[in-house]
């Protein structure tokens, strides 16, 4: 896996492109004026790998769901590094006849097994907690 970071040479703030292999490209600002910043990345990713294994295990136990969304949380230390000290990520699925239970074991194996970016995170002292709703359909 590799990406490419090119400086955009913006007067107005410090701008960066960053490239994946395939040809990806996402814009990072520390303004905020074309992109997100780099630790709003971090997020991203956390909860797009989480999401990607919840949707993949609920789908795979046969759960009806249409929609799952993650909002996700956190907190920074005061000092630099301001690295993250706190993580929440709050799930919202949405379906038919949903169980609970499933939903929750989904959330954990992702957690303790399958999203790297989780893993890795906790790994560097992060605290990471989730909690979810289930929005029926009628």
């Amino acid at each position: 896996m590799n990406v490419d970071i090119e400086w955009l040479k913006n007067a107005d703030a410090i701008n960066f492109a960053a490239t994946s292999a395939q040809g990806h490209r996402v814009v990072m600002d520390s303004a905020q004026t074309l992109g997100a910043k780099p630790m709003e990345l971090i997020l991203m990713g956390l909860g797009g790998c989480a999401s990607y294994d919840v949707v993949s295990i609920l789908q795979k136990s046969r759960q009806a769901i249409e929609d799952v969304r993650c909002h996700v949380e956190a907190q920074r230390a005061e000092a630099i590094p301001a690295v993250f000290t706190d993580i929440h990520l709050h799930f919202v699925v949405t379906g038919r006849n949903i169980k609970p239970a499933q939903v929750q074991k989904a959330i954990e194996l992702s957690a303790e097994k399958y999203c790297s970016a989780s893993r890795m995170l906790v790994a560097g002292g992060v605290n990471i907690t989730h909690d979810f709703e289930i929005v029926e359909l009628a």
